[in-house]
């Protein structure tokens, strides 16, 4: 039978518009050849209406209230015909019971932007105060990626590269056209493919309002900076792009992440499912508080807040309708973005209960790592919230999350800077954390994929760079207005002997050479190493552990260090290099040929492999056969932060072949700390160990 082809044609009129009911499985404003069909749905609410608006207009020019016909369940759905969607905005009002103490907050004069909108207006110029309410744009989907097949690239061969899309290169410095955006990152791709990551982590690029806390403190203007405080969750920020993208808003953002993926680096999103920009009770109502304050965010008794994000509220990720839209955000993200992985901001907050109570198997955790079409995507838990809840080594995993391992950071912080007692833990940090990730925990629960379930890092966004933790004891957060009582104090960090910038040579040498310390230990260490951009060129921010507010110089990557700093960008580079050439770092290899354990760890001498509890220093061995090679591939590590020289002995394993040092934190006599292949130097058996000195040594046939 010939199959008849469906005109879609209007049923009704109203208010001069001709309509028809629409899709009700698709939510969102689409546009279609004839119309746009617009799908929305309210559990509580008792009518909604869409208002369009001009462009840039503050009133709108027409009033659709959806008739009762055009709903099903709870879901509104009408297709509007004759629309160009470059010449309107949209919103909604929701009518409906306004019973703070039960949770509900209906008020039919509140103009709410669409949860599930693809574009926020009035958001393109940084900084700008935004008008009260927000509007949403419809999108045209034109972007065509060709056929670029998504990455296969196991979690344990990143290289990841934390960075802010604005403060990357908003600094004069940064030598782009196009600074402080996607379009300015994007020019940067011949930098990141030197340096040798292959995988970048953004802060938050959904659409934030920067400017809904601004202030002055010292005549300086502060804003929401970081952008962890989102307004929808399908938005690109428009304040990221060079250019106003009018109804084609995520082309430059597309366009920076094909460009990535050609380059073979992957994109990961920091996305923040625990809170949003509407606050608590005296924050605004800005969409799901007008939707279905009830649905969305977790509820006292008495219809408060609970704040267990440390934002004023906490997204109830659980409730089955909020479970469903982080779903299809983040499939839309996946098959419209063709983002390769996300990072959860406190995500331990999305397995607590709709009370707020943790629960033993959070639905969207489980719902996340079995979705089809997540499946080659890394997901990856900051496992612990505001509220208190500390889940590294416990997050529900399912065998498909990994976790940002909190403990391998203040183990290894605490040990390069001398806190000997932290020997033994951040010994098992480098070798994989094998008690957390390495199979069963403590309680019987098989929950990891191994290795691939760690993620280890010394600095991230949240906390000193990696040279202001070497030349600061304590925070500087004056500058953030709040007498420097924000922001974390258990740093974990060293001045070397003077807090702050300082011409003092010696203080500098050591300060630098703690840096490399902590490079070459981090990529050296089994699990996925993650690292804040900037730190390999000494970048610093003059103490402010919390710059979420500072568009300024203080998290602006300054650029002129890395010429300044040159020497310490080429060891970042040799040390990732190194890691990426040495597959036995990354992951378990067959058994080596020389007997050598695949993992082992040591005292000075490599023939005690106890380590005592408060080792002056320690070694850890990888070895395993690589097929490939067709040979043992065995690397070394020593680690001593003691401030005394210390004599090593290395395992003796003639069959094998020779040690090779290939790194040595503390420069020789020519002023280097690397060896290339085929350059290094032959130690037999014994070497000198420098104070606060790592290096790094590798096996290589006779």
């Amino acid at each position: 039978m010939k199959e008849q082809k469906q005109n879609i044609e209007p049923m009704a009129t109203l208010k001069g518009f001709p309509i028809r009911p629409g899709t009700f499985d698709v939510r969102g404003a689409t546009a279609l050849p004839v119309g746009v069909n617009f799908t929305v749905h309210t559990h509580q609410g008792t009518s909604c209406e869409l208002l369009l608006f001009k462009r840039e207009a503050e009133e709108p020019y027409a009033v659709l209230p959806f008739p009762e016909e055009y709903r099903i369940g709870d879901v509104y759905s009408m297709i509007v015909f004759g629309l160009d969607i470059e010449e309107f905005e949209y919103a909604y009002r929701i009518d409906g019971p306004y019973d703070p103490k039960n949770g509900h907050l209906f008020n039919k004069n509140n103009i709410l932007l669409d949860p599930y909108a693809r574009a926020v207006t009035g958001q393109t110029v940084w900084g700008m105060k935004k008008q009260d309410a927000y509007h949403a744009r419809v999108v045209k989907d034109m972007f065509d990626w060709g056929a670029m097949p998504q990455s296969k690239r196991e979690l344990s061969d990143l290289v990841i590269y934390e960075l802010h899309v604005r403060g990357f290169t908003k600094h004069e410095s940064s030598g782009v056209e196009n600074k402080g955006t996607f379009a300015g990152l994007k020019e940067k791709i011949p930098y990141l493919k030197e340096l040798g990551i292959n995988a970048v982590e953004l802060m938050p690029i959904f659409e934030f309002d920067e400017a809904i806390n601004a202030r002055e403190v010292d005549g300086k203007q502060l804003l929401d900076y970081w952008g962890y405080n989102p307004v929808t969750f399908f938005s690109p920020n428009t304040s990221y792009t060079a250019a106003v993208e009018y109804n084609r808003e995520g082309k430059e953002l597309k366009e920076l992440i094909k460009a990535l993926h050609e380059n073979g680096i992957e994109v990961i999103l920091d996305v923040v499912f625990n809170h949003t920009a509407e606050g608590n009770e005296s924050g605004p109502v800005i969409s799901f508080k007008g939707f279905d304050n009830k649905v969305y965010y977790m509820l006292t008794p008495d219809g408060n807040y609970y704040n267990f994000s440390g934002c004023g509220n906490t997204l109830n990720c659980n409730h089955p309708i909020v479970r469903q839209m982080v779903l299809e955000c983040l499939r839309y993200w996946t098959i419209h973005y063709r983002i390769d992985g996300f990072r959860f901001d406190l995500a331990s907050i999305l397995g607590r209960n709709i009370d707020g109570s943790p629960s033993n198997q959070p639905p969207l955790l489980e719902t996340l790592a079995y979705a089809p079409a997540l499946s080659n995507l890394k997901l990856i838990a900051e496992a612990w919230d505001a509220g208190g809840m500390y889940q590294v080594g416990k997050f529900p995993a399912n065998k498909r999350w990994a976790e940002w391992n909190g403990r391998y950071r203040d183990s290894l912080r605490g040990y390069l800077k001398g806190d000997l007692w932290e020997s033994r833990v951040a010994a098992w940090s480098i070798c994989g954390s094998g008690d957390l990730y390495g199979g069963s925990d403590t309680e019987g629960n098989d929950r990891y994929a191994g290795y691939n379930s760690c993620v280890n890092f010394l600095t991230c966004h949240d906390g000193f760079t990696l040279y202001d933790l070497y030349s600061y004891n304590e925070k500087h957060n004056e500058k953030n207005g709040w007498h420097n009582t924000d922001g974390n104090s258990d740093n974990r960090s060293w001045n070397c002997g003077q807090e702050g910038e300082t011409d003092d040579a010696e203080v500098l040498k050591l300060r630098f050479r703690l840096i490399r310390n902590a490079c070459a230990v981090l990529m050296c260490s089994r699990g996925t190493p993650m690292f804040l951009a900037g730190d390999e060129f000494g970048n610093t921010q003059y103490g402010n552990n919390n710059a979420y507010c500072q568009d300024n110089e203080i998290s602006w990557l300054d650029w002129s260090l890395l010429e300044k700093n040159r020497e310490l960008f080429e060891f970042f580079k040799f040390m990732i290099a190194y890691r990426q050439e040495h597959t036995i770092i990354r992951k378990k290899m067959p058994d080596a040929v020389c007997g050598l354990p695949a993992i082992q760890s040591y005292d000075a001498d490599a023939n005690k492999t106890e380590l005592p509890e408060n080792a002056r220093m320690f070694s850890v061995s990888f070895a395993g056969y690589d097929r490939e090679m067709g040979r043992d591939d065995i690397v070394y590590l020593a680690v001593n932060p003691y401030w005394e020289d210390i004599k090593i002995k290395l395992p003796y394993l003639p069959s094998a072949g020779f040690w090779h040092l290939s790194a040595d934190t503390y420069g020789d006599e020519e002023g280097r700390y690397t060896y290339p292949e085929g350059e290094e130097k032959r130690v037999d058996g014994d070497y000198i160990m420098r104070p606060r000195t790592v290096a790094v040594f590798t096996m290589r046939e006779r």
